[in-house]
């Protein structure tokens, strides 16, 4: 009997790209028929160009191909993690649908699946977009491994394949950690296959400045107590540099009464550094509760729309 691999494609306003896409996975499975069945999920996060028409154009030409429409954009993480659960592989591959990362290295992941490996990840040693992006997800990187408890795998974003046993535990445990550090978090140790990052085929990423931060910050938030607990200490030490200061400013304005003046500067200096420091620590400890908020509220993982190629499709108007 052949093992099924499924491959998760998280999509959102790729009109230009899915076709090609589906194209280029087909390609590469079909030189793998012989061994595997297969089956392409195509996880569309509600484009609001001709993404989904395109996508029930190649559903009904090509049973392989599976779409699940989320009636909003959830966001990648969990459109993905959903897909994963609709996923019926022994081996799961995620992939996005920018061409950034190969189809092409499909095969080669699937053969590192079959060598014993549960966890088969690219690893971008270099990439084509702009230098400076690409050194600052390397300082980023380099920041959550210094602060995490575990080890951390850098630059593991994109095309990655999951056993059956590991695709449980994600979908267990997965909802609010990015899956590079989730898998850390897990203990497993992922067989790393180096590849250089290509530039977006077409299309723009809906990702910016402002995501980028929300991503590193929740990162850093979800795999470390050390920013907490550095925030403990360092409140620690201004609080006692602050009593050394009072205590000095004290002696001096009572042995030099007439001569010291105490002046209004000084006051409004400190005031706003350590109003700014509270500030800071405040949001800090947002943060994390923010993260504790999004555990305990029972939310559905997204609210799909249509299901197409399905055993059982479900459509919501």
């Amino acid at each position: 009997m052949k093992k099924m691999i499924s491959i998760c494609v998280m999509c959102y306003n790729e009109e230009e790209n899915v076709v090609e896409m589906a194209l280029a996975i087909t390609e590469q499975m079909k030189k793998l028929q012989d061994k595997y069945e297969y089956e392409i999920i195509f996880a569309d996060n509600a484009s609001n160009d001709s993404t989904v028409i395109k996508l029930k154009h190649l559903a009904r030409n090509d049973k392989h191909i599976k779409v699940i429409i989320n009636n909003r954009n959830f966001g990648t993480r969990r459109s993905g993690i959903n897909c994963m659960r609709h996923a019926s592989g022994d081996a799961v591959i995620s992939i996005p649908c920018d061409f950034q990362d190969p189809p092409e290295l499909i095969p080669e992941f699937i053969k590192e699946w079959e060598n014993g490996h549960k966890v088969v990840c690219g690893q971008k040693t270099s990439s084509e977009e702009k230098r400076i992006k690409y050194l600052l997800r390397s300082f980023f990187y380099n920041i959550i491994d210094y602060f995490s408890e575990v080890k951390q795998y850098k630059h593991i974003a994109g095309i990655s394949l999951n056993d059956r046993e590991i695709v449980d535990q994600v979908l267990e445990y997965g909802v609010d950690i990015a899956y590079r550090n989730l898998i850390a978090e897990l203990g497993y140790e992922p067989k790393l296959i180096e590849y250089r990052q290509r530039k977006r085929r077409a299309g723009k990423s809906s990702y910016n400045v402002l995501k980028y931060l929300d991503f590193a910050i929740s990162s850093l938030i979800t795999t470390s107590i050390v920013p907490i607990r550095v925030a403990t200490i360092l409140g620690c030490i201004l609080s006692f540099g602050s009593f050394l200061i009072g205590a000095v400013y004290l002696i001096y304005k009572l042995i030099y009464w007439k001569s010291f003046s105490t002046g209004v500067a000084p006051m409004v200096i400190g005031m706003f550094f350590l109003g700014s420091v509270q500030i800071l620590f405040i949001g800090l400890i947002g943060e994390y509760i923010g993260i504790l908020l999004k555990r305990g509220t029972k939310l559905p993982l997204v609210v799909e729309k249509e299901l197409i190629n399905f055993e059982q499709e479900i459509r919501k108007e």
